[in-house]
This record gives C-alpha cells, sequence and structure tokens, in this order.
C-alpha cells in the first residue's frame, strides 16, 4: 500500500495563516471622527503613514494619505476637494495600490500628481509601474560629473556650465522670465529626455506653458507633471515627488534626464500646509522643520546614477518673494544644490533676456567640466562685466574720465558686445560648441 502524501509543516501552515490576519487587520475599516480645514480624522483603522484609504461621501468615495497619527487616530489629507462627507463616514485602507504608470508611452503626455492622464489622449498603457520610492543611491556608487550638457542657452553653456548628474537652482522673483527660460532650456538641450514638474502654478500658465513656451518640438521627448494651485497641498506635493520618480525611471534605463521642476518654493509651501494642519510646531519664519528634512530628501534623487545608468540634470526654480535671497527656502535651497543662477528684475526691466544676473549665479561644478581655457575666457568676460556695474554711476554721470584706468576703458568698450552675447530670444537656441566659439572670439578681443 502506498504511504499518504506528507503533510505540509503545521509550522508554515500557521506562518500563512499569521500573515492573512496581520494583512486582515490592516485593512480593517474606521469611522471617520472629524474634519478640520484641511485634515481628516478617522478612528478603528490601521494604516501605515504614506498608505492610501479610500473615505465615503455622499457623492461616492475620495482618496486621501495617511500623513500622520496620534494614538488611535489617524490623520489623513484628501487628494482632491472634500465635499459631501459626513460625520461617521466609513474610512478603508486601501491594500493594492498599482502605483505610477512609467515607461517611454509617458513621452509627449500631460499628467497629475499621481500620474493621471491631463491631455485627452486617452488611457496610459504602460507595463511599468512605480510603487512607493526608489531607495536612495549609495554615494560611493554615483558616477563623478564629469560632462557638460548642452541646454542651449549661451550664457549658461559658456559662463556657468552645467555637468551631467547637476543639481541647478533657478532664483526668480514673478515675472522675470523662469517659465520662458525653462521651456528655451527644452527645446535647445541635447539631453534624452525632459521632465517638466509644474507645481503650484495658475491653471493658464500650465496650457500656456505646454502649448507655446514648450512647444511641439520640445513636448515630444517631454513628460509634463502639473499640480496647478488650486489642487490640493497633497496632490502638489506628489506632483513633485511623482516628477523625480519618472526621471528616476528613465535614468535607470540609461538616459540623460532633464528635470525642470517649478518650483521647489510651492513644494515646501505644501509640506508646510500639511505639517501645521497636523499640528506640527513652526520653527523658522513659519515654516515647520519638516520642510527642511524634506527639501534635501527631494534633491538628493536627482544626479548621476551608478556604472550603466544614466543622470538626472535638475533646475529647481526658487521663488524669491519680493526678490529677496534670504529667504529660507532659498536659503537652505542654496546650501543642498550644486549651483545657482540669478535672474534680475533689474535686468528684465531694461529688456535683457534671459535675465541672468552672472555676477550674482555660479556653477560649482563648471571647473570638473570645462577645460582650463574656457574657464579663464569666462573668468575674463566675468571680471570686465562686474568692473563695468561697479562704475555704472560714475559713467552714468559722466564723472568717469576716459583714460583713468585702462581696464574700466576696455569695460565701456566691450560692454555693449558682452550684453549682446549674454541675450538671446526666446526662439534662439545657441549649441555648447558654437557657445564655446563665441566666448574663445569674445575672451580673445578683451585678453588683446
Amino acid at each position: 500500500m502506498s504511504e499518504s502524501p506528507i503533510e505540509p509543516n503545521w509550522a508554515n501552515k500557521l506562518s500563512a495563516y499569521h500573515k492573512n490576519v496581520n494583512q486582515f487587520q490592516a485593512v480593517t475599516s474606521g469611522k471617520l471622527k472629524r474634519v478640520v480645514g484641511l485634515t481628516m480624522e478617522a478612528v478603528g483603522c490601521r494604516a501605515p503613514i504614506g498608505s492610501q484609504c479610500s473615505v465615503e461621501t455622499l457623492n461616492g468615495e475620495i482618496s486621501a494619505e495617511v500623513v500622520g497619527f496620534s494614538d488611535d487616530i489617524l490623520y489623513l489629507m484628501p487628494s482632491e476637494e472634500v465635499l459631501g462627507v459626513l460625520p461617521g463616514a466609513t474610512v478603508r485602507p486601501l491594500s493594492q495600490q498599482k502605483g505610477i504608470p512609467v515607461g517611454m508611452e509617458l513621452l509627449g503626455r500631460v499628467v497629475d500628481g499621481v500620474g493621471r492622464p491631463l491631455d485627452g489622449l486617452g488611457p496610459l498603457k504602460t507595463d511599468h509601474h512605480l510603487s512607493g520610492k526608489a531607495k536612495p543611491i549609495n554615494p560611493l556608487s554615483r558616477r563623478p560629473i564629469e560632462q557638460p550638457l548642452d541646454v542651449g542657452i549661451r550664457a549658461i553653456n559658456t559662463m556657468l556650465t552645467v555637468g551631467k548628474g547637476q543639481r541647478m537652482g533657478l532664483f526668480a522673483g514673478s515675472g522675470v522670465g523662469k517659465s520662458v527660460l525653462l521651456g528655451m532650456m527644452t527645446r535647445g538641450t541635447s539631453a534624452d529626455v525632459i521632465v517638466v514638474g509644474l507645481v503650484g502654478e495658475r491653471g493658464r500658465e500650465v496650457k500656456e506653458f505646454i502649448e507655446e513656451i514648450l512647444g511641439e518640438q520640445g513636448r515630444k521627448r517631454s513628460v509634463v507633471v502639473a499640480a496647478p494651485a488650486d489642487t490640493s497641498p497633497l496632490m502638489r506635493l506628489k506632483a513633485c515627488e511623482t516628477s523625480v520618480a519618472i526621471a528616476e525611471y528613465f535614468r535607470d534605463q540609461g538616459m540623460d534626464v532633464l528635470l525642470l521642476m517649478d518650483s521647489l518654493t510651492r513644494f515646501a509651501q505644501a509640506q508646510r500646509e500639511i505639517a501645521l494642519a497636523i499640528g506640527e510646531p513652526p520653527a523658522t519664519k513659519g515654516y515647520p522643520p519638516s520642510v527642511f528634512a524634506k527639501l534635501p530628501q527631494l534633491v538628493e534623487r536627482a544626479g548621476n546614477g551608478s556604472e550603466g545608468q544614466g543622470s538626472i540634470t535638475a533646475f529647481y526654480t526658487v521663488l524669491t518673494e519680493g526678490d529677496d535671497l534670504q529667504d529660507p527656502i532659498a536659503d537652505a535651497s542654496r546650501a543642498i544644490l550644486d549651483g545657482h543662477i540669478v535672474l534680475s528684475r533689474k535686468l528684465a526691466e531694461s529688456g535683457h533676456y534671459p535675465a541672468i544676473d552672472v555676477e550674482a549665479s555660479i556653477s560649482r561644478v563648471m571647473p570638473m567640466v570645462v577645460s582650463e581655457q574656457h574657464l579663464s575666457y569666462a573668468r575674463v568676460v566675468k571680471q570686465f562685466y562686474s568692473l563695468y556695474q561697479q562704475n555704472k554711476d560714475l559713467i552714468a554721470i559722466g564723472a568717469y574720465v576716459a583714460g583713468a584706468d585702462p581696464r574700466v576703458d576696455k569695460a565701456i568698450q566691450f560692454h555693449e558686445v558682452i550684453e549682446a552675447f549674454c541675450q538671446q530670444t526666446m526662439k534662439e537656441t545657441h549649441l555648447y560648441d558654437d557657445s564655446l566659439v563665441a566666448l574663445t572670439q569674445l575672451g580673445d578681443a578683451l585678453n588683446g
């Protein structure tokens, strides 16, 4: 008589049952206890921070994310407008979360903060989805920044050269042309893929950026993630994280990615709204400590990958309220970025575009990606530009006497040439090699 099949190990059975019980406990529904401002408070359900829940309303269900807890109370932040919510509404943790769709199918598309299409071109049919944040790359595994990246802007290519994998800040007040400058980069860059995050902008500006500034040519190899100012702070926060996650996917495929995020300030403001809503105390000028903890977490995800991977070169715009470069977010951003480009309101008002203040701007990795000759020419041009600015008032009122200082005389002689060198129209693109030739000619003239 044949022996009966061996029964599975009872320990394995109990382990499987225990796992099922834990899953059941994790998705136990709760009740909505309180809604105050932006925050919902639920009791009776267990869910980890960062997980999604559905909240019952008169109009169906809305999604919300767990952003904190206190004892048995979960703090939820809705990702959409709260309408039709009743006391005691059912709150159910969602165990199945598909994640952000990623793939080549994203190119040319416009999505919201969680990867849903906004452009009316139908659903996204991608084979891959990203759920959760990618693990940080070991800093010792990152490839060094050694190659320049062409951004199509002559003043940046020559005076503030950007390396592949660099993180740059674009500091500007409102209305000085930062969105136009970003659009010029999308058309002129040598990067394989461009990811644009439009966060906290006016709804009108989103469409205007896509159709007029980005244009058909720039859109073909771009992914736009949009979360206008009227969306919830959670959606604005998610839009920044989604932009970086999409850029990380393309970098892991071995591509060079240009990430343009407008703006880092809106990311900080969204986190401030969420943190204050759940009771975190303000610290620096109304910003809670979590804001300054999240900024480097977001920025450090960009950069070069390990061997075999591509790069993410990132430009983060920082809105300087009242053109104050000592604003807490501007100050914190400068410390964690690899350089900054300052856009001057005075230059913009005088018709100088792009309004890049080359005196106040710096690229910290430029010496590592350009030749000594390039660096020398850039330094000479910057010195003569600065020399003119220092004597500008004396020149304007006629107090400077020609011949008093030969270097000042040369600065006056070449001032218009230098200004023309640093300008270009919105439709112009100056390739890196062409920009270098123009810099060499200007540098030779100044040294002569």
